[in-house]
């Protein structure tokens, strides 16, 4: 057995971005690039018979403060039995946060609220443990906030509060990769894992088996896990083939 196949596998995220009650996707993360894929249950169902363990599920009009999908998404989750679903758009306060967890999600992806309520964000961390992840969408070392429409801050000051408060995993997101097919910044993942020892799941650029490859390498590092959206929508590969190689 060599070191490669002794790596545990890496967890695999479709995603499945809602907007205007559809299935799209966007190029690093702008309104107005939306390409679109039909039915976000479709889709979901999709990926939950080749053997999807998670689904990313993201609600991009409540991201970008433009209403939301929020019976779309119930819809979804309520269609994939027994895959487990990480919800993020638009959590900002109690009252969308109870509603994503009323909603049957495994965990809540902060993004905004984490950034910009860090008082709000450490007290929800504190009562909700596990079930919370925080998004950190990043341009060089810059957050980037509100839909990735604004600054949001110096990634390792936020990293450094986040550790402070608990926070049990991150999803990094390079904001300059995302939607574009050129493969994930592998240097971005290796700083964000030497800095915590808390579980990375890695989006952005995966465009190849290779890229999934080189993601599995990051395992022992603290990558625990990759979203992939654009390259299943496009027919790079399909989720059991990207499956495969993740498990090794």
């Amino acid at each position: 057995m060599n070191d490669f196949s002794a790596t545990p596998e890496l967890v695999l995220l479709p995603a499945v971005d809602v907007a205007g009650g559809k299935a799209v996707r966007l190029t690093q993360g702008e309104a107005g690039t939306e390409t679109f894929h039909g039915d976000p249950v479709d889709a979901a169902l999709d990926f939950a018979r080749q053997g999807a363990t998670w689904i990313h599920l993201v609600d991009l009009d409540a991201a970008f403060g433009r209403g939301n999908n929020t019976a779309v998404l119930r819809k979804v989750i309520k269609q994939v039995k027994g895959v487990r679903v990480e919800l993020s758009g638009g959590i900002r306060d109690d009252r969308s946060l109870e509603a994503a967890l009323e909603s049957g999600a495994s965990r809540i992806n902060l993004g905004t609220a984490a950034l910009e309520n860090p008082e709000w964000a450490a007290d929800v961390i504190a009562r909700y443990g596990e079930a919370i992840a925080v998004g950190l969408d990043v341009r060089g070392t810059t957050l980037a906030a509100r839909g990735w429409t604004e600054d949001g801050g110096d990634l390792w000051t936020v990293l450094q509060r986040l550790e402070a408060a608990g926070c049990s995993r991150y999803v990094v997101t390079d904001v300059t990769k995302d939607g574009t097919l050129k493969g994930p910044n592998l240097d971005l993942l290796r700083q964000v894992t030497s800095r915590t020892s808390k579980p990375v799941v890695a989006s952005g650029g995966v465009s190849s088996l290779d890229d999934i490859a080189a993601l599995r390498e990051l395992v022992p590092l603290g990558v625990e896990g990759a979203i992939v959206g654009r390259a299943l929508y496009a027919g790079a590969f399909t989720l059991a083939e990207a499956l495969d190689v993740a498990a090794g």
